[in-house]
């Protein structure tokens, strides 16, 4: 493993790991996309075979394998039983690169790994603010049409919404909520403050109504947890100052007229309805009525939705997905991983010692309100860290208790003398 200094502590391929988690929409169809991350971590442990490490799995993990098994199960059941199978051999090989990435990251410390957090949002970033730019010069920045793509762009309704490295801007949003949160914790040098310069600016272009709305409770909860009032107050006004130089610059330089477009998403959102979310749920809901207890299949609701109203969209809301698909048993499944991997963060004191990845996965469950992620590769990534995590505090505590009971054996041995 490359390491720049010989105490590794920023390793180029945790680094790439992470980045190419970020370039999903790069993939190759082999009926199942085959990701440029998952390439990655398979040609790396064939060099380095001898580097594989197995850690016993957290309570979250049990959890969550047994969520997908019976999610897996349900296909079993499915009318659509070849949609069901290509997700089950989805499932497997997202698990499999889950256990390669987590002993990839295990092999790093929390310093090196939060220092490739940091770069890889940086650069994620940055190349989505170019591909943006690249994209409106493509139009020659005429900002009309409607399901339009353009490198970086994508047109919705007038909307120049960025989409930048990933397929959907609604997904960038959700793809940078980790970057956010990191930046966000750690504003202890110039670097996180640009990124989180960065973060604001792309999720702000994406013009996602639900992802914004979980940026700024993220942003809430952060300072209700943190103990520092001047810190609070300086970070208050250094947001509304970098907000309000993005606005002017956007306005007097690129010329976006933010302020209608701003006012047209607010009063879109009563008129299509969250996007035909509301509709998408209502179906969602009367299929899980329809077979309360297994559902209609693991990845059914798309197909039931194809020929029934003749539209290929997923349901925007894992939960309803999950319930719709797996009925109840699959749901008590999810919500059983959910809660145990809450536990775990209350258990290991999260929100004190790494508040991100504690304000990361509220942001997450928020996201997932008006997103489908049963299975996504970053929020596998955050697994991951957040189970290396957990093992090497617990290793921590494991040390501390026997250096004690070793001083107190020698405390002993010398009281006997």
């Amino acid at each position: 493993m490359l390491s720049i200094n010989k105490h590794g502590s920023f390793h180029v391929s945790l680094f790439l790991l992470f980045l190419l988690v970020f370039f999903g929409k790069y993939s190759l169809d082999l009926g199942f996309a085959l990701k440029p991350y998952m390439i990655f971590l398979v040609l790396f442990y064939i060099i380095h075979l001898s580097n594989i490490h197995f850690y016993k799995l957290q309570l979250f993990e049990c959890a969550m394998l047994m969520f997908y098994m019976i999610y897996c199960l349900s296909g079993v059941f499915a009318l659509y039983s070849t949609v069901s199978m290509r997700i089950v051999c989805g499932i497997a090989l997202y698990l499999f690169c889950y256990f390669l990435m987590k002993s990839l990251i295990s092999s790093s410390n929390t310093f090196s790994i939060e220092r490739a957090l940091s770069y890889a949002g940086i650069v994620f970033n940055l190349g989505s603010l170019l591909f943006y730019f690249l994209g409106l010069k493509k139009l020659n920045f005429v900002l009309q049409g409607d399901g339009v793509y353009s490198l970086g762009v994508f047109m919705d309704r007038e909307y120049p919404r960025l989409i930048g490295l990933v397929a959907d801007p609604n997904y960038l949003v959700f793809y940078n909520t980790l970057f956010f949160t990191y930046f966000l914790c750690n504003l202890n040098n110039m670097r996180n403050r640009l990124g989180l310069l960065l973060c604001i600016v792309t999720s702000l272009l994406s013009f996602s109504r639900g992802g914004l709305a979980a940026f700024v409770a993220i942003f809430i909860l952060y300072i209700l947890i943190m103990n520092h009032p001047m810190r609070q107050l300086r970070l208050l006004i250094g947001s509304f100052l970098s907000i309000a130089v993005m606005l002017y610059v956007s306005v007097t330089f690129l010329r976006f007229d933010i302020y209608s477009v701003i006012q047209s998403r607010i009063q879109d959102f009563s008129r299509d309805g969250g996007s035909g979310r509301f509709e998408l749920w209502e179906r969602a809901w009367e299929y899980f009525m329809g077979s309360p207890w297994i559902g209609i299949g693991a990845s059914n609701f798309l197909p039931y939705n194809r020929f029934q109203f003749g539209d290929s969209l997923q349901v925007h809301n894992t939960f309803l997905e999950i319930l719709s698909e797996t009925g109840i048993i699959g749901a008590f499944g999810f919500l059983a991983f959910l809660f145990l991997t809450i536990y775990q963060l209350f258990q290991h004191k999260v929100y004190k010692k790494k508040p991100y990845l504690f304000l990361a996965f509220f942001g997450f469950l928020l996201q997932m309100v008006s997103l489908s992620i049963i299975i996504n590769d970053l929020f596998f990534m955050y697994l991951a860290i957040l189970s290396v995590y957990f093992h090497q505090e617990e290793k921590a505590v494991l040390k501390e208790q026997g250096e004690v009971k070793f001083s107190g054996d020698i405390l002993r041995g010398g009281a006997s003398l």
